[in-house]
């Protein structure tokens, strides 16, 4: 675990007028060591003494502070995961009938080719690209079976 990542975390949670505390240290642990994003059950499977309002309401501090990025998915449960800026740039696989969340890096040609072209509709709508996400929605490995 970085010691980068959690300076970087305490300087945004405290800069949004909230302490870091040792559950959002922990929370940001998790998340930092989870291979995709994860639900709230997830959070509670690793650590099973933890509150569920608990988990809850550090995940909104947090996600308030820029630290981590809520993913939403068509099922009850949205997923969490390290701010793109901490974390790298990457985009999701989603399963529109599991839920399941997957982390995607695209090779850097075809990026820039993304980059080219999304910065293009943007501009002929009179919009300034600043960065972008990309979910690609469709059904999973395992639900196709």
């Amino acid at each position: 675990m970085s010691a980068d990542l959690h300076q970087i975390a305490a300087l945004r949670v405290v800069g949004d007028r909230q302490r870091y505390t040792s559950m959002r240290r922990q929370l940001v642990e998790m998340l930092s060591s989870a291979e995709h994003p994860i639900t709230i059950p997830d959070i509670l499977r690793l650590d099973p003494e933890l509150a569920q309002s608990s988990v809850y309401r550090n995940l909104a501090v947090l996600e308030q502070a820029g630290v981590i990025t809520r993913v939403v998915t068509h099922d009850e449960w949205a997923r969490f995961e390290l701010a793109e800026d901490i974390g790298g740039h990457h985009h999701h696989l989603i399963c529109e009938e599991c839920g399941t969340v997957l982390d995607v890096v695209v090779p850097d040609t075809v990026e820039a080719t993304l980059d080219e072209s999304l910065s293009s509709l943007a501009a002929m709508n009179g919009f300034e690209l600043r960065h972008h996400r990309l979910d690609l929605v469709g059904v999973c490995t395992d639900c196709r079976a």
